[in-house]
């Protein structure tokens, strides 16, 4: 029994999931035109139609396969998905007079997918179409000043519509509204971590059989939690090789072997540097870096596969942000590849095994406390698994890595020391290709910029930059110039994700 989320391109669609699951309710995404059968296959409560970057009068715009409206189950239209219930029952839905986008205050809601919320109801919106006459057996349940048909319902039908997000945190009222919609349902209020890890190890058992699996992992949460999940599934069918590419942050590799190998990892570590450095030499597009590291990566593996196997599938942490940016889901615009999403090679020799790939990272620490991952690595902030290759910008090179490894190591060093780790989601540093003069000692200098960057984020998709103090700053900066001599100037990241991405490159 679940809740099928039916997805029209939004970027917020697996937000919804999200939330539903923060819910203790059991839901799936499918594509948009998923058939009727495919749905059913899912046994629903309730559908929800994602929003999607679309108008319902466009020729190609994506629609529910047939019957699937007419499911005797309740629905929930999300913008897109509203304007799309309103239009299918005969309604209409023009191009709005005003573009709505951000926050707005609804000046009144009522209705069944309101029930119990009281006091000041801020929404976010981001819609060009509104639905300007309401088919019949609808009523309008809630308004802004901009748009008078913020939510509508049919409650003897069950179909119910909203022109907002309310799965996004700018909508803080929102998880109230789809605990209705829920209720609406009678949905089972009973999904959690343990269920997860059961699926994820019944899953991996189905896929890999009597399989043996290769596990890329860098000793971050997520592979570190892969890890323990998959010894949990197949046991010594294992093997976890850790790939030191040279693009790690100082003291990274003695960290990973000190931190796994007490835990009975099956790890065997490879000396790559030479290979990757040797790839990336001259490399400045940062697509082109992602790319050459994921094949470089895959060719690693493939070289300890022939000496430690042979192996049938490949294991990795992706999760679902690398995959939306990735274009993974259905309608996303591509922002940047991932190296264990969009740089595979087209002759993987290996069968790739991601257990994580619909998770967002608090669901994996969650998944990661219950298999007893220690604390010192279950919230370690998320290193990209290029690593340092996309915050030296531009091309590459031995001293320039020796530069932002030394930063980086003050900065990190420097949050903990100031009590200020734990409230970051990911904090990191970037070495800049900007030369700039300054003065040291009373003389001229002409050095690098390092830029400096902290972000607060429950789900990664959306991120704040963190308001860390003056004082710490100050002494970041004093600090990366005192010490790292090749820097001579210091700047930190305020901008907010969007419209910027968290990484730099």
């Amino acid at each position: 029994m679940s809740v099928v989320i039916l997805d029209f391109g939004s970027q917020f669609t697996r937000l919804i999931a999200r939330r539903f699951r923060e819910l203790g309710a059991y839901s799936v995404i499918l594509p948009g035109t998923a058939s009727l059968e495919r749905i059913q296959q899912e046994n629903p409560q309730g559908v929800v139609l994602s929003g999607g970057p679309s108008s319902v009068y466009d020729a190609n715009a994506p629609r529910p396969a047939p019957g699937v409206l007419d499911l005797d189950v309740p629905v929930l239209g999300v913008c897109y998905g509203m304007q799309f219930l309103a239009h299918e029952a005969g309604g209409d839905v023009k191009r709005a007079g005003k573009r709505e986008y951000g926050k707005a205050d609804l000046t009144r809601y009522g209705g069944q997918l309101f029930a119990g919320i009281q006091g000041e109801f801020v929404a976010w919106m981001s819609h060009s179409d509104s639905v300007t006459r309401l088919p019949e057996g609808y009523e309008v349940v809630a308004e802004t000043e901009d748009t008078p048909v913020t939510a509508i319902e049919n409650p003897v039908t069950r179909r119910y519509g909203v022109q907002f997000h309310p799965e996004v945190v700018h909508t803080p009222k929102g998880g109230q509204l789809l605990a209705n919609f829920l209720e609406i349902c009678g949905v089972a209020r009973d999904w959690n971590a343990e269920h997860i890890i059961e699926e994820l190890v019944d899953g991996v058992r189905a896929q890999v059989g009597d399989g043996r699996v290769l596990l890329a992992i860098s000793g971050g949460v997520d592979s570190s939690t892969l890890g323990l999940l998959l010894a949990r599934a197949v046991g010594e069918k294992l093997t976890a090789v850790f790939i030191d590419h040279g693009l790690l942050r100082l003291g990274e590799r003695e960290q990973v072997e000190a931190a796994l190998k007490p835990l009975g990892v099956n790890l065997v570590t490879v000396d790559a540097r030479a290979e990757f450095m040797g790839a990336l030499d001259g490399v400045s597009d940062p697509e082109q870096k992602r790319k050459i590291i994921g094949r470089e990566f895959i060719r690693a593996f493939e070289r300890e596969a022939r000496e430690y196997g042979p192996f049938d599938f490949l294991a990795q942490g992706t999760l679902y942000p690398d995959v939306i940016e990735s274009a993974g889901g259905e309608g996303a615009a591509n922002i940047k590849s991932h190296h264990n999403v969009g740089g595979l090679p087209d002759d993987l020799a290996f069968k790739l095994v991601e257990p994580f790939r619909t998770l967002f990272k608090d669901e994996v620490r969650e998944i990661a406390r219950l298999l007893g991952l220690p604390e010192a690595v279950r919230t370690r902030h998320p290193f990209p698994g290029p690593g340092l290759a996309i915050r030296c910008l531009g091309a590459i090179s031995e001293e320039k890595l020796d530069i932002l490894k030394r930063v980086d190591d003050i900065f990190i060093s420097g949050l903990r020391e100031f009590g200020l780790y734990d409230g970051c989601s990911q904090a990191l540093a970037i070495l800049t290709p900007i030369q700039s003069v300054g003065v040291m000692g009373d003389e001229r200098t002409y050095a690098y910029t390092a830029a400096l960057r902290a972000v607060t984020t429950d789900d990664f998709m959306t991120a704040e930059w963190a308001r860390l103090p003056y004082d710490f700053l100050a002494t970041m900066s004093n600090r990366i110039v005192n010490q790292v001599h090749e820097i001579n100037r210091v700047v930190y990241d305020i901008t907010g994700k969007p419209p910027a991405t968290i990484e730099w490159e």
